[in-house]
């Protein structure tokens, strides 16, 4: 089954050739494209401020330079964050770039948590080159990342305005909550089990509530109502929670040379996600046998001998995968990823805007969920 097809049941190209909302490829590398060209200025400004040798170390995890500081066009993400916090202006009727210190903002906390959490996972690639502790050690990744929160909430205030205030207060809980997931997420590997909805929620915070403050805070800083704001926001969190069931898909059957991860990338750091969980919760005998699998692994870690999980071959972890399929756990994460999404579409009909704005809303959801293999 394709990632597509997993999300809506239809034949659309794991390229994203066509959507599904009457909005083309072209139209969406467009509002991408624009999101970037707006923010990045204000973006690479703000991490001029900082000091020595922070701005250079922010500047590697943005792609701007390579590893010996010379000037690079190295990937620094698709920029969808920023794409949705213009659109979310114009959603509220004012000009797109009315959103860009919130699109700077929310770019500034995503990669805070990104530098973060590279060290806490102990992830080695990120975007098909060394993250930033592997290449400026473990100190600089944890001053960086908490010099980009700073600066994310220095971007909002300087604006000066009410709805300033109000946007900061919007990212300042967005924040919270995707720490609460990150907390949540490393706790879930030392245990042996997780419900689907504590599951569900982890995602919520981690994942569901910075896309949910990318897609208001644009329109918050255009002057919407709480209640038109609260709809946007609605759309962004059902939206991240689809993205984070595709991640989680992703994270055990993805093909490495598309997600820039190892095989089995999920599996190796014991995450209980969305397919592991509901296989568990499943019942039968994959389920059990999965069950005893994952206890024994917690009890290895628990002890003086450890044997660690980085030792174990493919063949090991194409097993595990095969009994989460065979569990129901990944049909069932396909599934979600569907009414997570069919949510977030639903949510944009609680609030009136032009008929434009909403098409390249959905369309940019459907580049969101639609995720190479």
């Amino acid at each position: 089954m394709s990632m597509t097809s997993a999300i809506r049941g239809e034949n659309v190209t794991a390229g994203n050739e066509q959507m599904t909302a009457g909005v083309d490829r072209a139209t969406v590398t467009a509002l991408l494209e624009r999101g970037r060209e707006l923010s990045t200025p204000v973006l690479r400004a703000a991490v001029d401020r900082l000091a020595p040798p922070m701005d250079t170390v922010a500047a590697y995890h943005f792609g701007w330079i390579d590893a010996a500081g010379n000037p690079s066009h190295g990937d620094s993400g698709k920029a969808v964050r920023p794409a949705l916090a213009l659109l979310s202006a114009e959603a509220a009727g004012a000009a797109p770039e009315v959103g860009v210190p919130g699109a700077v903002a929310v770019e500034l906390v995503h990669n805070f948590s990104l530098l973060h959490d590279d060290l806490m996972d102990g992830d080695e690639q990120r975007r098909h080159r060394d993250t930033v502790w592997k290449v400026h050690g473990p100190a600089q990744a944890i001053l960086v990342g908490d010099a980009l929160f700073a600066l994310a909430n220095e971007i909002l205030l300087e604006q000066g305005t009410v709805e300033a205030g109000r946007a900061t207060r919007r990212i300042t809980t967005a924040t919270r909550k995707l720490i609460d997931g990150q907390a949540q997420d490393i706790s879930f590997e030392h245990r042996e089990r997780v419900t689907v909805e504590e599951c569900l929620e982890m995602e919520g915070n981690k994942t569901g509530a910075l896309l949910a403050c990318a897609c208001s805070i644009g329109a918050v800083l255009g002057g919407a109502s709480e209640a038109d704001a609260d709809a946007l926001e609605e759309y962004g969190y059902h939206l991240g929670l689809s993205f984070q069931a595709i991640d989680d898909l992703l994270g055990i059957w993805g093909d490495p040379a598309a997600t820039g991860k190892q095989t089995w990338s999920d599996l190796r750091q014991r995450k209980k996600s969305l397919p592991v969980v509901a296989a568990l919760a499943a019942g039968g005998s994959a389920s059990r046998r999965l069950a005893e699998l994952l206890a024994a692994d917690a009890k290895a870690a628990d002890s003086s001998e450890r044997s660690d999980i980085e030792s174990f071959d493919e063949e090991e972890f194409a097993t595990r995968a095969a009994l989460i399929e065979e569990a129901g756990g990944r049909e069932w994460t396909s599934r979600e990823a569907r009414r997570q999404y069919a949510t977030a579409i639903a949510a944009l009909d609680k609030m009136d805007m032009p008929g434009e704005v909403r098409r390249k809303l959905v369309g940019l959801a459907d580049f969101v969920v639609v995720r190479e293999k």
